[in-house]
């Protein structure tokens, strides 16, 4: 937990203030759009890894010539904390708008609760919004300005467990039977499990045999894991939604024996994936995790990741990283076509464009275009197994690089 908190007063300070501006300050004519990323406290880790993405995907339009349509303006992207609380995420938010009133476009918020209450101020303010938020609601409110580019987490609930349940029945030969549940009560969680609980389980024929929920973060991960032990499940569905309640609860799995080695684990959510998880618990305790996540690199996205770690030193880019750059390079796409900064006709272009082409394949299904709500149409999910010390994608089979390995239960 202290490495935790290292963590996010180190992201604090990286931001110099409120707002980060790219090298060589703001001309006149540049183009100014928003991160707002929690960059302090227990989803830091996640937001600096989006941070990450975003300055490099600022970076490469700029060295490639900028907003051609606008005569080579450059992107700035001006940044700010979302804390750690949905309070703190509301007031990042308006902050932005009264320091920053020409802005664009934006993006982030990370957790889908701080989505929520960004985007009540953005959608005010009429400036449009993307966000890899994975609840239902962030596009069931009738907003015109927000842009959801992961699929939603009910999307996902019922794409995740079929696939599952095949898998494992492929590989021990007989369907499992039983599931269990821990999980934190935020916004996408809670979207997440409304319709596994409602219709998903009795679809497939499992039972329920243990159900945790938790306000984050959490403080001690024993009685939860006693509890899901007691059940004896098949597979157990991992629904945290920040890397130190991850490690308490990978650390107590392990305690009673029940490493994903030994107990299938499906995790769900990038921050199952950021390389300090590897250094914060042992990594025999993550071998074998399975995470189900919106986005992934996959084989088109493989120049990038070279280009991402030679610039970061991080050992891979994930979810966080690649959301962050595609949202960069979306926006760019938008404001070229558009031929303006005005945040009306961004908006516009954001709700037409449909391309296979740019940001589009950074995403497994290879396609970019919003519908009437704002969700992005026909998004995939991306499934990823760590396997000989790192997270690598197994599904869908147009981004896999290896085979899931089901993990034996005992």
């Amino acid at each position: 937990m202290a490495q935790i908190g290292k963590l996010g007063r180190r992201a604090a300070l990286a931001l110099a203030g409120s707002t980060a501006l790219p090298r060589g300050g703001r001309a006149a004519n540049d183009v100014k759009v928003a991160m707002i990323m929690p960059l302090s406290g227990p989803w830091a880790r996640s937001g600096v890894l989006e941070q990450m993405g975003a300055r490099m995907a600022v970076d490469e339009v700029n060295a490639a010539g900028g907003i051609k349509s606008l005569g080579g303006a450059r992107l700035t992207m001006v940044e700010f904390d979302a804390g750690d609380s949905t309070e703190k995420a509301k007031d990042a938010a308006i902050r932005m708008l009264a320091q920053e009133p020409d802005l664009a476009v934006g993006f982030g918020g990370w957790l889908s609760s701080f989505v929520l209450a960004i985007s009540e101020v953005t959608e005010r303010a009429e400036l449009p919004w993307l966000t890899q938020g994975y609840s239902d609601l962030l596009t069931s409110r009738g907003f015109k300005y927000i842009f959801q580019s992961s699929a939603t987490a009910d999307t996902q609930a019922e794409k995740t467990l079929p696939i599952i349940v095949d898998l494992a029945t492929k590989a021990i030969g007989h369907r499992p039977t039983k599931v269990a549940i821990v999980g934190d009560n935020s916004a996408s969680v809670v979207s997440f499990l409304k319709p596994i609980r409602a219709h998903v389980l009795k679809d497939l024929g499992l039972t329920l045999v243990a159900d945790e929920i938790y306000t984050p973060p959490l403080a001690d991960a024993t009685s939860i894991v006693q509890k899901l032990r007691a059940g004896k499940p098949d597979f157990v569905l991992m629904q945290s939604t920040n890397v130190s309640d991850d490690k308490l609860l990978l650390d107590k799995f392990a305690e009673f024996g029940l490493s994903p080695k030994k107990m299938p684990l499906v995790g769900n959510g990038g921050h199952w994936c950021v390389p300090e998880l590897m250094k914060l618990t042992a990594p025999e305790n993550l071998e074998g995790m399975i995470v189900e996540v919106a986005n992934w690199p996959g084989k088109a996205a493989a120049d990038v990741e070279k280009r991402f770690m030679a610039r970061t030193g991080e050992p891979w880019f994930g979810h966080d990283s690649i959301f962050a750059y595609a949202h960069v390079r979306i926006m760019a796409e938008a404001i070229e076509r558009a031929a303006s900064p005005d945040r009306h006709k961004v908006a516009a272009m954001l709700h037409t464009m449909d391309i296979t082409t740019g940001p589009a394949t950074l995403f497994p299904d290879g396609r970019l275009a919003y519908d009437e709500r704002g969700r992005r149409r026909g998004a995939d999910i991306s499934i990823v197994q760590f396997q000989k010390g790192r997270p690598v994608p197994v599904y869908p089979p147009s981004m896999a690089l290896s085979t899931m390995v089901w993990p034996k239960s005992s």
